[in-house]
Order: C-alpha cells, then structure tokens, then sequence
C-alpha cells in the first residue's frame, strides 16, 4: 500500500508539516535520524510510524521508499545534504516533494526530469513559500494576458522570522550561481543582479533578484515568453547590499579552494535545524506573492497579488496538502514539474485559499 514518507519529521518545518498531515488525516511515515526525538514527535502526535535515516548513509534513505510512494523532505540546506532523498526517490519509482528554496538545488531537480519520467516519478521541487505562490500568480497573470512575453514575480513578508534551516540554506547558496529566464532560455546570471520596486497592498516595496522555480516551468505552458524575473523583497539598504555581496561572493567563488573554505567556515557558523519562530510570531506574519505579465514594450497587461499568512505555516500546508493529493492518485503528469503543471490551476488556487490565501487584481506597478 503506498504511503506518505515525511524525512526529517522533527526539524522545524517538518514538524509544522507533520502537524498538519496528521490534521489532515494522513498516516505519514515520521523519518529522520534521531530515534529518540522520532519516538516523542511521534507521541506528541497521537501516535505514528517512524523510521530512522540519515542523509550520511543513502541506503537508510533508500530503503524507506517502495514505487508509488509519497516522500516528502524538508532536510536541508538541499546542496548539502538534499540529494540522498532525490535519488532515492527516483530510485524507488516514488513521487517527491521538497522545501527548498535553494536556486541550484532547483535547477539540479529539473535537470532530472528525464529519470523521473523514465522512473514514472513527479518530482516537485521548492513546494511551499519558494516558490508555490508566485507560480500560481503568474498562472493567473498569464491566464488573463495570454500574449504576454515578460513575467515580474515578487514574494514580500512582513514581520519575517527565520528557522536555523533558512539560514543555513541562504548561506549555503552565496557562493553558488543563479539564473533567470533570458530570450527564451534559463541562463546562469548572478543572484542580485537587479532591483526593482512592486506595488504590494499600496506600498512601494523593492525586491532583488533570486533564482526560482518560475524560470523552469513557465515556459513549458507559456513558449512566447522571453524574460522571467524573480525578486525577493528586502529593504532598499539591505537590497543594495546583497547585491554587492553577491558580486563580491562571486569573485571568491573562482577559486576552487577559497568557496570550500569559505563554505566550511559558514557551514560550521550556522546551523541548521535549531528551531524557528514560534506559533505567536508566525501569527503576527504576512505574505504576498506579486506576478506582473508585461507585452515586448514593457507595458503591464496584467497583475495578481496573492496575500496570505506565515510562509513556514503556508509551506506547511502547501506540502501536506500536496502529497496527500499525489498519494490519492490526484498528479496530472511525472517528471520534474512545476506546481502548475502538477495540479492544474484551479486545484492549486483552491488549496492556496484553504491555506489562508486570497487573490487580488490589478495592483499597479512600477520601476524597471
């Protein structure tokens, strides 16, 4: 009988996503590496099965998949430690979801998409906060303005808190390159390369460019379209310095051995799963998700505003959601697939609106 696989079950997201798969009347499979701490989240829960693995040993991670299984892994950062579950879950025939919001990582996972097919694995990739919302937006743009050749997609927070797995995860991404969507084609380009300002709810928000899962999978239902961006809203200072920094990582990264020092340096600075904001502070949280489909001149054809709670809670919801969904035979197609692509639009919209998301037209926009 297949089942559910949540690994790492007891880091911060991983639990919230656990929470929410027993809530939702899954019987998941509670997997990760510390019995002990398997055995209380289990407890805490009701009761669950667990399993013990660990990424160090890919063969424990292998042996919890048969075909036809739902693995869901939120062990992180993905560049470091994510690739024991991909390759276990092709291995096995099995579908997969996972957290990240790692660009490389993400491109690695679309560059799979011929073993997952052959495999008859769907392989969905950054399934929650990064980059779910601003997939659908843009969905929704390109629905209302089909001509459209350029995409703009922002993700915005207010009040944001990071988990240790976030943070390691941006730390682990400084010396990696990005990419965008460039005359048709993903092309590696520097993270940081472009500011620009949103209007989200009223205010003039800036956001940076960040690699996403966008530049992938839009343009497999969309050809025409040229150039996709993706921005990550910081304050303008901070904006302004992480693309100095990224100019600056850049030019370390050309030497082999000073990114492997400088990577080890940050690995051993900061950690990963040591806990999150608490449920108080993800109260307080905001998010929106801004797509902005533009014609060759430039000129705006359509804007969707997404708004919503807690990214973690929605990242929680979005993967319980989806492999409850995929385990009930609900996917529309395998290989490395977008959100979009997996469930369709209107199916993606309504489990975003139970999620505590609602949809907004027609904002305006500015800057370049």
């Amino acid at each position: 009988m297949p089942k559910i696989v949540l690994f790492g079950a007891t880091g911060y997201t991983g639990r919230l996503t656990a929470e929410v798969l027993i809530a939702r009347g899954a019987a998941p499979v509670l997997a990760g590496r510390n019995a002990t701490a398997l055995a209380k989240l289990a407890a805490d829960l009701g009761g669950a099965p667990t399993a013990v693995a660990d990424v160090t040993d890919p063969a424990s991670v292998r042996a919890l998949l048969d075909r036809g299984d739902v693995l869901v892994t939120t062990v992180g950062p993905f560049l470091r430690h994510g690739r024991p579950a991909l390759d276990a879950a092709v291995a096995a025939g099995a579908h997969y979801f996972d957290s990240t919001g790692e660009g490389p990582f993400i491109r690695e996972v679309f560059e799979r998409d011929a073993q997952a097919r052959a495999a008859g694995s769907a392989l969905l990739t950054a399934f929650g906060f990064d980059y779910v919302p601003g997939n659908l937006a843009a969905a929704l743009a390109l629905r209302a303005a089909p001509d459209a050749t350029r995409l703009d997609i922002g993700y915005f927070m207010d009040h944001p808190g990071t988990s240790g797995g976030t943070r390691a995860s941006m730390a682990g991404m400084l010396f990696e390159p990005g990419f965008a969507l460039r005359d048709g084609r993903v092309v590696t380009e520097l993270s940081g390369a472009h500011l620009r300002t949103f209007d989200v709810a009223g205010t003039q928000r800036t956001g940076v460019s960040v690699p996403g899962s966008e530049h992938f999978t839009l343009t497999r239902s969309h050809p025409q379209l040229r150039r996709v961006d993706v921005f990550l809203g910081m304050p303008t200072l901070v904006a302004h310095g992480l693309r100095a920094g990224s100019q600056l990582a850049a030019i370390a990264a050309r030497s082999t051995p000073l990114k492997h020092t400088l990577d080890g340096a940050l690995a051993r600075i900061i950690k990963g799963s040591n806990g999150g904001p608490t449920a108080g502070s993800r109260d307080r949280n905001q998010g929106w998700a801004v797509a902005e489909a533009r014609d060759d001149a430039g000129n705006l054809s359509a804007s969707i505003t997404l708004d919503g709670g807690d990214p973690y809670s929605f990242t929680a919801a979005m993967l319980a959601w989806g492999a409850d969904t995929a385990l009930g035979g609900g996917l529309l197609d395998i290989g490395a697939l977008g959100p979009v692509e997996a469930f369709g639009i209107d199916a993606l919209q309504a489990a975003a609106l139970e999620a505590g998301w609602t949809r907004r037209e027609d904002t305006g926009a500015t800057g370049s």
